[in-house]
């Protein structure tokens, strides 16, 4: 089998700081609440929409379905006004193609937003699996979604890397039984997960498991 590297979207691949925080204050100001810092709001994304929401609006616990349905709306809308691929990303996705090595993403994102951005910023086609929210019964750090995309690209655990911003990123690899890269420029926080490689560049993976 073959070694692949999978990539979380927000804060690995993608810089979408400031959309993710757009809709959700678009949101609240539909429910008659102020907008939150960016700063703020972006603390509170990796684990999922409705994490976000639970968390981005604490006034009003029982509008949650409601919210996820307006957020959804504001968020289609707005997904690619201000998301860009980070510095060297679309390099790194080349130079892994040079090596031969299947590329996945799994994010929590929902599947249809995830196909929109990346087809939207080109690099759709360089993908062998795609793994969203909602594709699996669980998100991560639960390792479904990555055992799913490195079932569908005929990737083995041991050999593929997860690459990612956050401690789900990294929990989830640990557990599938994949080598770990931390992605430091990213907006997400490591917790108490380790990893096997940190990078403030996603080419520095790409020269990392090239010269291994």
């Amino acid at each position: 089998m073959r070694d692949g590297i999978i990539f979380d979207l927000d804060g690995t691949l993608i810089d979408s700081r400031a959309d993710l925080a757009l809709a959700v204050n678009l949101t609240r100001a539909e429910l008659g609440l102020g907008p939150l810092p960016q700063p703020q709001v972006v603390g509170y994304v990796g684990e999922g929409v409705r994490r976000l929401l639970t968390r981005a609006l604490p006034e009003c616990p029982d509008q949650l379905e409601a919210a996820l349905t307006i957020n959804q709306r504001h968020y289609r809308a707005h997904l690619l006004d201000q998301t860009v691929l980070y510095p060297g990303v679309r390099e790194a996705l080349a130079l892994f193609q040079q090596q031969g090595r299947p590329l996945m993403v799994v994010t929590n994102k929902p599947r249809a937003f995830t196909d929109l951005i990346l087809e939207g910023l080109g690099i759709a086609g360089l993908m062998a699996a795609v793994v969203g929210g909602g594709d699996v019964a669980a998100l991560k750090p639960d390792p479904a979604g990555l055992l799913l995309a490195l079932e569908r690209s005929g990737c083995a655990a041991a050999g593929s890397w997860m690459a990612g911003d956050h401690f789900t990123d990294l929990e989830s690899g640990r557990r599938a039984g994949m080598k770990r890269c931390f992605c430091r420029y990213g907006f997400g926080d490591p917790g108490q997960e380790t990893w096997d490689l940190a990078v403030d560049d996603l080419r520095e993976l790409a020269a990392a498991v090239s010269a291994a």
